[in-house]
């Protein structure tokens, strides 16, 4: 009997310590290929403030750093993605990636010019069975605390191209959601970074706080 309680223990003590956690936590990932996981470093810890002041959740205003193949990435509710150039998944982070989001994690990609060939091949690593669709203008995730009836706000320019939502959906569930051709990142960053306007710069964190709204309400 003390056998079998030392194992159920040993399997509810993650739970516990999640469900007794202050807040909840979110990260940045750290991938290898070369490209620059680490730009815009203002972005997410002022999506998070963000969010915390408009829809009142209680995130971590410290977020993390998680590479894809960690066991730690499973402490992280949402995760998000950004850089210009390659991104490479070897095949055990593919894996791990992959049951991260099966197992209800999701990840939020920023093409911040640059990583749409790259993060489109990795991802495919990730779900072969899966391709990237655009999300129609009426899905969930544009209609949160802000609406958004166009689809996703142009924040930066580039090629003259509009703005898209894209996403792999497992199972009837979205669990990647990849912005293109539109920069939230870049609009998430202190003000003097860019010097976007601030009605600009708002439509980027609104549009992230409906990202957040939408993975904690799945």
């Amino acid at each position: 009997m003390m056998r079998k309680f030392g194992l159920m223990l040993f399997v509810l003590l993650p739970m516990l310590v999640f469900s007794q956690a202050k807040s909840v936590k979110i990260a940045v990932m750290k991938y290898n290929g070369g490209g620059d996981w680490y730009s815009n470093p203002t972005s997410v810890p002022n999506l998070i403030t963000f969010c915390n002041d408009n829809l009142k959740t209680d995130i971590d205003p410290e977020p993390g750093t998680v590479e894809p193949g960690s066991p730690d990435l499973f402490n992280y509710a949402y995760v998000d993605l950004t850089g210009h150039g390659n991104v490479f998944f070897s095949d055990s982070e593919a894996a791990n990636l992959r049951l991260y989001l099966e197992s209800g994690g999701f990840l939020q990609i920023s093409d911040n010019y640059g990583i749409d060939p790259f993060i489109r091949r990795e991802m495919k690593k990730v779900f072969p069975e899966l391709d990237f669709i655009e999300l129609p203008f009426d899905h969930p995730i544009y209609h949160q605390k802000y609406q958004f009836p166009d689809g996703l706000p142009k924040i930066h320019e580039h090629d003259g191209k509009p703005a898209q939502g894209f996403g792999l959906i497992y199972k009837g569930r979205l669990v990647c959601f990849y912005n293109y051709e539109c920069d939230l990142g870049d609009g998430w960053e202190d003000r003097s970074v860019h010097n976007d306007p601030e009605d600009v710069r708002q439509k980027a964190l609104q549009m992230g706080a409906n990202i957040i709204s939408y993975v904690f309400n799945q």
